[in-house]
């Protein structure tokens, strides 16, 4: 699992890539983004080359991203931890696609400032899809209607916020890329996610953005990516959601 998972994170790379500049994923051969030359398969094996060419290109001898690196680690390590967790090849199926689209949207967000529509309504694919599937014992919402209930309240919960914020301030304060992620995240897991996942989403997104505006390397109008602190207060929720909301009921 932990080979499939840096193949796939190396494809998951060529995703991070292209989609952000419009360029065909499937066709072509990888190059390095420096110097444009083709790389060559050994170059190319996911985690080894990097450690053996120590992060440089072979041709022009400048640094390669370890973003790269990274991320074929993140995918290897997902995928031994779905595989260890769930017991059967639905589940694992689903959550390990699930998981390297989470990355693809979380990179391309936090690098770009954008999500690609085909990667937002890929996520919508499969969180509608996860109500005809066996056998997924995951905390999602598994009742159709609930689902597309949410889908709705996540998508306008972010709408609203863009167009208040465009009534008094007369500029977008976030892009409609958040509301169609938070669209497919309602889809997956019900409208009682929404609350959580934005709350959880603007402490990290505040916490990520605090030591620079103390440091003023940035202001209160400075493009931030929200995209990855949703992503982030969705795993949450999806791991500790049922035990938070039965603590603040008990409490």
């Amino acid at each position: 699992m932990f080979f499939i998972g840096i193949c796939l994170g190396s494809f998951t790379n060529v995703c991070i890539f292209r989609l952000p500049r419009n360029k065909q994923t499937i066709t072509g051969r990888s190059f390095c983004p420096k110097c444009k030359k083709k790389i060559q398969w050994f170059d190319n094996i996911p985690l080894i080359s990097y450690l053996l060419l120590s992060g440089k290109c072979r041709k022009c001898y400048k640094n390669i991203s370890l973003k790269y690196f990274i991320v074929e680690g993140i995918c290897g390590a997902g995928f031994v931890l779905i595989f260890l967790n769930y017991s059967n090849y639905t589940s694992i199926v689903f959550l390990s696609l699930l998981f390297l689209l989470y990355i693809t949207i979380f990179f391309i967000d936090l690098e770009h400032f954008i999500i690609p529509d085909s990667l937002s309504f890929t996520l919508m694919f499969l969180a509608i899809s996860k109500n005809f599937l066996p056998n997924i014992n995951a905390s999602f919402i598994y009742d159709i209607n609930e689902s597309i209930i949410g889908g709705m309240i996540g998508y306008l919960s972010i709408w609203i916020i863009i167009y208040i914020y465009r009534i008094i301030k007369k500029i977008d304060g976030m892009g409609l890329g958040d509301a169609k992620l938070m669209a497919g995240i309602g889809l997956l897991f019900g409208w009682k996610a929404i609350p959580f996942v934005l709350f959880a989403a603007s402490i990290l997104g505040l916490l990520y953005v605090a030591p620079s505006l103390v440091n003023k390397k940035i202001n209160l109008k400075s493009q931030i990516p929200f995209g990855p602190h949703i992503i982030l207060g969705s795993v949450i929720y999806f791991l500790y959601g049922e035990f938070l909301y039965n603590l603040v009921l008990k409490i």
